[in-house]
């Protein structure tokens, strides 16, 4: 603070520590009166000898004080020994001049604490006036932090559940890590200490935290929350606004699903629908369908329409999504969802090892018929630029969906994506491929799935209910599974790797670093076991769905 000369004695590290008020005393031992944080001032008249410096030093660290502040005004300098014991406590010690009262400076430094409210109350309430009025003058959410930032020294940033910034300034990873902050706080607001300050998370409207905004302020404001909370409106009212207009664009949009979909379609009318959503006669797009919600539960948000909400927040609101009966849908022009952060998982020769880039595929989330695909998507050479878009969709529905699954275990979120599709006579298929594709990934618990994978054994499985599943594993793999616990043995994990290496037995040796003759005895005793021969064709399906059901 200008024109006080204050002189910090002890370790620069010190100079950022808050405190919450201030206390003058001259007690040899004030800890009875203090309850921490307070910035203690003292003329030093307790101080007889260098002894007493350790003692009223250790009172005041084991009462928590902030920093000590002394007076030149008894002694005309601060003792060696008081620096000492604040050395050795680590209290803060500040050096007060003569000339500067403490009254005056106490004064000073609690007006500071209070705000500008307390100091100047008409000067702070004008400016919370000027920034309401910029909110109800249509000001951007960049242009209200801006003009925060200059009235009432607060930086603020808008992030989504997803991990985006809205709005702000927000540098490399922090926006992922407040965002899941976020979505993982007990309670809001909350407080988050990271290496780059402290924070303040508010929720900014009532939404499901899977698909809601969260304003995160550059400062501790839990002592004065008010603040946040009324910058947090502020947000909540341009969200609004922006929703007004989404709201026609999900109706056109279910409007164009429905007319797909139904018996009597008109091509020239999905096609002229197709262009008022934003995509053209030749451009291609991919149909997304989601739900979200708990799973059986009765109470809640609609799965279908929070669905729907988590699929716009997960696309960084690029698209719309329409909620229908049983699942929200989305069009997603192709030539618009390419991200270029994810450039280093498309395999481009020269950006790093294949070993790596699949090593980072694997790491995204998606099931192992997918991790499949993509690996070899990323061994392709030459491919075109609709296929590196496709997969960056896929990619970043792939992470974001998981770091949203592993946030919030209560709430699944199912999403089934089409191929790529051209024109209005592939819609209605394309519907149909994303919602098998979804309801695979509902019958697994959550995820992505893409429609590659329902033309599998996985979508056969799926429609099988749970009981049917469970007593088909249990009555070919049951007396495996009930060996291995007796004699702690793998059959069954050496069965999977042997039908995994299409019945090699020199590969299977290899990757379960045993000798051939080892897997030759273990998949005797299966066949032994089970009644089957693995030799033929009908007993290794019939093994391997059995596998895959349990």
């Amino acid at each position: 603070m200008r024109g006080l000369h204050l002189t910090l004695l002890s370790r620069d590290e010190h100079l950022d520590r808050p405190f919450t008020g201030v206390h003058i005393t001259d007690l040899p031992d004030p800890g009875r009166y203090l309850s921490g944080g307070e910035l203690v001032l003292t003329g030093l008249m307790w101080r007889r000898d260098p002894a007493d410096s350790r003692r009223f030093v250790e009172a005041l660290a084991g009462a928590g004080v902030a920093a000590l502040g002394a007076g030149r005004a008894l002694l005309g300098d601060v003792p060696d020994d008081l620096l000492e014991a604040c050395g050795e406590f680590d209290v803060p010690l500040l050096d007060v001049p003569t000339e500067v009262s403490f009254r005056t400076l106490a004064g000073l430094v609690e007006a500071r604490l209070a705000g500008e409210t307390t100091a100047d109350p008409r000067g702070a309430l004008g400016r919370h006036r000027r920034i309401v009025a910029a909110v109800a003058e249509g000001a951007s959410l960049d242009e209200l932090f801006d003009l925060t930032a200059a009235e009432l020294g607060v930086t603020a940033a808008v992030v989504s559940a997803a991990g985006s910034v809205i709005a702000g300034r927000l540098a490399g990873d922090l926006p992922a890590r407040l965002s899941r902050e976020y979505l993982t706080a007990t309670r809001l607001p909350h407080v988050v200490r990271a290496p780059e300050g402290p924070f303040t998370i508010f929720g900014v409207d009532r939404s499901h935290r899977a698909s809601g905004w969260a304003l995160v302020c550059g400062a501790d404001l839990l002592e004065d929350a008010g603040t946040g909370f009324e910058l947090a409106a502020c947000v909540a009212l341009e969200r609004s606004r922006a929703e007004e207009g989404r709201r026609v664009e999900r109706r056109l949009a279910g409007q164009l699903v429905a007319l797909a979909c139904s018996a009597d379609a008109d091509s020239a009318e999905v096609a002229a629908r197709l262009r008022t959503c934003g995509i053209g006669a030749a451009q291609p797009y991919a149909v997304v369908t989601a739900t979200a919600g708990r799973p059986g539960a009765t109470d809640g948000p609609d799965p279908a329409v929070l669905g729907g909400q988590v699929i716009e927040e997960l696309l960084d609101r690029r698209v719309v999504a329409a909620a229908g009966a049983d699942a929200a849908v989305a069009l997603v022009p192709l030539d618009a969802a390419e991200d270029p952060d994810d450039d280093r998982l498309l395999g481009e020769p020269g950006n790093e090892p294949e070993g790596e880039t699949v090593k980072k595929i694997e790491s995204i989330g998606f099931e192992p018929a997918t991790r499949a695909r993509v690996r070899g998507n990323v061994q392709m050479q030459g491919r075109s630029q609709l296929q590196r878009t496709v997969q960056a969709l896929l990619d970043r529905l792939g992470r974001r969906v998981a770091t949203l699954q592993e946030a919030l275990p209560r709430t699944r979120v199912s999403v089934g994506v089409s191929a790529a599709l051209t024109g209005p006579g592939a819609l209605r298929g394309g519907v149909e491929e994303a919602g098998h594709a979804r309801r695979l990934a509902e019958a697994r618990g959550g995820g992505v799935v893409t429609s590659d994978e329902i033309y599998t054994h996985a979508l056969l499985l799926a429609t099988v209910p749970n009981d049917v599943r469970r007593s088909f594993a249990e009555r070919i793999l049951g007396p495996l599974y009930a060996y291995d616990r007796r004699h702690r043995s793998e059959l069954v994990r050496t069965l999977g790797t042997f039908l995994d290496c299409a019945g090699s037995w020199n590969v299977c040796a290899e990757r379960m670093h045993v000798h051939v003759n080892t897997v030759r005895y273990r998949i005797g005793r299966v066949e032994e076991l089970t009644g089957r021969d693995l030799s033929t064709m009908a007993d290794r399906v019939d093994l391997f769905l059995a596998l895959r059901a349990g």
